[in-house]
């Protein structure tokens, strides 16, 4: 069969919170992998160690507007998992930062006050919310569960029970005396004195929700979803939404104005937008390296917020939580960690890896080549799953999958039209949620895309989160 020359190219959805990258590891070069690939044939020339894209901007990883501190926050090198979630501090002067794997870090007057980081977690960290005095934090994670720090009380969690769709984000009441939770489908689970004020889950969404926001006396709620859609229970206001406006990228999160009079939003290029009394004081709106942002949150005075970039750092990709592992499924993470980066190539769907083509097949099989597997340097997914039949492994996309292995969306391996991306497991949770590392993928325009981070979500719920469903996963 005549297998088409080239496909994969995606703009990825955001993590319901979620793309976003590292800088590259000096130790992966252009000599090393040509070196590791001899005797299968020389791999498609990679890109040199570059310095993160981020650190161009004030605050590289926190990029802050309006009235908040510039500085950017110094983290261990590497981080074990994505940072993609973060809370201020009552009085803007602070911040924490949370790693998918229950990590915590902290700036300024935010005091650290402990973190899962040791813990082998169920399911990865996805939201956070800070107590209203600044001395304590919850952590939210994808399978409902919630972490209590400081004088943080713990109130309950959807942890062990069935959900609908993963968890999204989190807020607090203005007490502390109480939480939300919120699920993709715009579920609202309620604890302490959170009232339940109304919910979406039961509505047919045109995209999921990806974050919510608390009116200032928790008498109401905010949810967005994914293409800046606005939904308003309870005391909660409407001032518009951009559902209709056909945004350049999805949305991230929402920050609300202290009084309740109005609500700003981030997508995840860096849009912001505002509504109601609200002001965007900049965004990353024309930024030419596309850089990725997981988070927006505000120093809570309406007076400036926070562009979480997770870019600015590096990752390790291990957690507390032990995964099954090929021989050579270290090698394969860590080539691709080493080329999260904007690319770094110039003209229409240039890359690294081989010609100016749709090219995430060309990265995935040059990771795999990398590791010394003799896999063909291919430019269309759907080869990847004829050679693994052959010479590796295929697994359903029910199956559990272990680092290294090839993801491929779509609904079949036969042509571009049904065999649409491919990227490569970094991280695998007990509760089956993935991270990924993608070639050729979002922010960004099409024809000058990036190697960013997906995740972590749900295989079985891909096709909203990623907008297309997994038909397999290959393993060399």
């Amino acid at each position: 069969m005549q297998m088409p020359l080239r496909n994969g190219s995606t703009r990825r959805r955001a993590r319901a919170g979620l793309l976003a990258g590292v800088l590259l590891l000096s130790s992966l070069s252009v000599t090393a992998a040509l070196s590791l690939a001899a005797g299968v044939g020389a791999p498609p020339a990679a890109a040199a160690p570059v310095s993160s894209h981020a650190a161009g901007y004030a605050g590289g990883g926190m990029i802050g507007f309006g009235s908040v501190n510039l500085a950017a926050p110094v983290m261990p090198d590497p981080v074990s998992s994505p940072v993609f979630v973060g809370a201020a501090t009552p009085d803007g002067k602070g911040y924490w930062l949370a790693s998918a794997d229950g990590g915590v870090f902290s700036f300024g007057d935010a005091p650290f006050q402990g973190s899962l980081g040791d813990l082998a977690l169920q399911g990865p960290i996805v939201a956070m919310a800070g107590t209203p005095d600044g001395k304590g934090y919850w952590l939210g994670a994808l399978d409902g569960g919630v972490f209590s720090f400081g004088d943080a009380p713990f109130y309950g969690s959807m942890g062990g029970s069935r959900l609908n769709q993963p968890i999204v984000g989190m807020a607090a009441t203005p007490d502390g005396k109480g939480y939300w939770l919120v699920a993709a489908d715009g579920g609202i689970f309620s604890f302490g004195d959170a009232q339940f004020y109304g919910s979406t889950g039961g509505i047919a969404l045109n995209e999921p929700i990806v974050a919510r926001a608390a009116t200032p006396d928790g008498k109401g709620y905010w949810l967005v979803a994914a293409d800046g859609g606005i939904f308003t229970f309870g005391d909660a206001r409407f001032f518009g939404s951009w559902g209709a406006d056909n945004l350049p990228d999805p949305v991230v999160g929402i920050v609300a104005s202290p009084d309740g009079g109005g609500y700003t939003i981030s997508t995840a290029n860096g849009v912001v937008l505002a509504m109601g009394d609200e002001q965007a004081y900049g965004g990353l709106s024309l930024n030419p390296d596309a850089t990725p942002v997981s988070d927006i949150i505000g120093n809570g005075a309406g007076t400036g917020y926070w562009l979480l970039d997770p870019e600015a750092w590096t990752y390790s990709f291990r957690s507390a939580t032990t995964e099954a592992t090929f021989p050579g499924s270290s090698t394969v993470v860590a080539a691709v960690a080493s080329q999260i980066a904007p690319d770094p190539d110039t003209g229409f769907f240039c890359n690294p890896y081989g010609p100016c083509e749709e090219w995430c097949a060309l990265f995935a099989t040059w990771a795999w080549r990398y590791a010394g597997f003799p896999i063909p340097s291919y430019a269309f997914t759907g080869d990847i799953y004829y050679w693994a039949a052959q010479h590796g492994a295929l697994l359903p996309p029910t199956a559990r999958p272990e680092p290294g292995d090839a993801v491929l969306y779509g609904t079949g391996p036969q042509t571009v039209g049904t065999s649409e991306h491919v990227a490569i497991v970094t991280q695998v949770w007990p509760d089956g949620a993935i991270d990924t590392v993608d070639g050729d993928s979002g922010p960004g325009r099409d024809g000058w895309l990036s190697v960013t981070i997906n995740g972590p979500f749900l295989p079985s719920d891909s096709l909203s989160y990623n907008g297309m469903g997994i038909y397999a996963f290959a393993q060399p």
